[in-house]
């Protein structure tokens, strides 16, 4: 018996778990309604067709990118905690980013982030050309650490592996380098160390 009170919100709610799951090819029309115990024409009603519905999943993702929240005290704590908050968006949602990026949106969908940061950045006293480099070098940043750690977790089984590679080394005699570079990457702690490293060097820096 199909739901009689099923809304938008909660169709693309569960097309975005399936496409977060699965990939956008496991999306159909038919398993959509089967996770909701709904008719596929209930679906329709709603969200239109299935092209309609991506389009719908890329906008509802354009806007989740847009609702990241500063927070610290300091100027870079605050660029920091936005950086932190717009790499915790783009790996939790890959395939739904990956849509967004095939449709041609992947400026728009960083334009709000951008702005979050572009307002950060001239409360920290930074205006113009310099500014506009902060802003683009915090999100280049964020972009290429999310793509080493996509590709990182995708790459098959590494022979040797990091551990064997530097345990038989003695890394110019430094054996505790040795035992750090051997051991397995905390993503979040390297993330954060580099780029508050990075927007404190910005901010930082002499007028040019």
């Amino acid at each position: 018996m199909a739901r009689p009170s099923l809304s938008r919100d909660e169709i693309l709610e569960a097309a975005a778990k399936l496409v977060k799951q699965q990939g956008p090819a496991a999306l159909t029309m038919r398993k959509l309604a089967a996770e909701l115990g709904t008719a596929v024409t209930s679906i329709y009603w709603h969200v239109g067709n299935r092209e309609s519905l991506l389009d719908a999943l890329v906008e509802r993702t354009v806007a989740d990118l847009g609702e990241l929240r500063p927070t610290g005290r300091t100027p870079t704590q605050r660029i920091v905690s936005v950086a932190r908050a717009l790499r915790h968006r783009l790996r939790g949602h890959p395939h739904l980013v990956a849509m967004v990026h095939e449709r041609g949106l992947t400026e728009q969908m960083f334009l709000p982030a951008q702005e979050v940061l572009v307002r950060e950045v001239h409360a920290a006293g930074l205006r113009g050309a310099r500014a506009a480099e902060v802003v683009r070098a915090v999100q280049f940043h964020v972009v290429g650490h999310v793509l080493v750690e996509r590709n990182r977790e995708r790459a098959p089984v590494q022979r040797p592996g990091e551990e064997e590679l530097w345990g038989a080394r003695t890394a110019d005699g430094d054996p505790e380098l040795a035992r750090a570079l051997a051991a397995p990457i905390d993503t979040e702690k390297l993330f954060t160390l580099s780029v508050r490293a990075l927007v404190t060097g910005l901010l930082e820096a002499p007028p040019r």
